[in-house]
């Protein structure tokens, strides 16, 4: 494989991209909470990200069982979150504007913000669960995160499964809960077969879910990094494309679709 070119004029940098994109029969999308941040909601270990305040040890899955504060404190947190009120930003956009133009087949996402599909994606696998829904622990019973901070919001700190007493949670993947085997089979599937595998607004750092493009090199597909910043993968990319993802992936859905809104 050819070193990683990256380019600092955007022209020049797009342009070595362009003909991969444009002949790939099938792109996974691989994004990280990078994507996100443009929408308000905080990244993770950016100069602003989510454990420069918070200590990454409360968000166990061992503390929150074991530790009835843990538990207020993220329910808390939960009820106190932008997840509900931030909008796909532009960069959500321009993925969904590739899919419909049948070029994307996948997005692998590490977020739990629901944004892909709010931009209209499909064939969204959301590696690390969804904050829209609670779900019991016990009897793996689910339900609308609204039902779950209603009775937050109604003075109970610490919710419980109404159907078997079991500890309510969000449905996302805490430190130490093992992924849902089937959507980490599909994603790696999905990587073995594609062409190209562009990774936005992610370190590449978090694993297992990190081994998606990794399989995608691995299985001869090219890595396409647009992140503001080093990821751990960088050395294993074709291209790295630094900067925003909005205006990185506006300026790549332009260049290879044309003009136009997205929405």
């Amino acid at each position: 494989m050819e070193p990683p070119s990256s380019a600092d004029a955007p022209t020049s940098r797009l342009a070595a991209a362009l003909p991969w994109l444009r002949h790939a029969r099938r792109i996974l999308v691989f994004t990280g909470a990078g994507i996100s941040t443009e929408s308000g909601i905080p990244d993770f270990r950016g100069p602003n990200g989510v454990w420069k305040t918070t200590d990454p040890r409360r968000y166990t899955i061992e503390s929150y069982i074991s530790d009835r504060s843990v538990r207020v404190e993220r329910w808390r947190a939960r009820l106190e979150s932008r997840f509900s009120d931030a909008l796909p930003n532009a960069a959500h956009l321009a993925v969904t504007r590739l899919q419909r133009a049948g070029l994307v087949t996948m997005v692998v996402t590490q977020n739990i913000d629901g944004l892909h599909q709010r931009a209209g994606a499909v064939n969204v696998v959301e590696l690390h669960g969804t904050s829209s829904e609670a779900m019991c622990l016990d009897c793996g019973r689910r339900m609308p995160i609204e039902v779950a901070l209603d009775r937050v919001r109604e003075g109970d700190d610490d919710p419980h499964c109404e159907r078997c007493g079991g500890l309510l949670k969000t449905a996302t993947i805490s430190f130490g809960q093992p992924l849902v085997a089937a959507d980490m089979d599909r994603s790696i599937d999905e990587a073995r077969r594609c062409d190209v595998c562009l990774t936005i607004g992610s370190t590449l750092s978090v694993w297992p879910a990190a081994t998606v493009p990794v399989e995608a090199v691995r299985h001869g597909g090219r890595l396409v990094i647009v992140n503001d910043g080093a990821t751990d993968l960088d050395g294993m990319a074709s291209l790295l494309l630094a900067g925003r993802a909005g205006t990185v992936m506006t300026e790549l859905a332009a260049a290879l679709l044309g003009g136009g809104d997205s929405r």
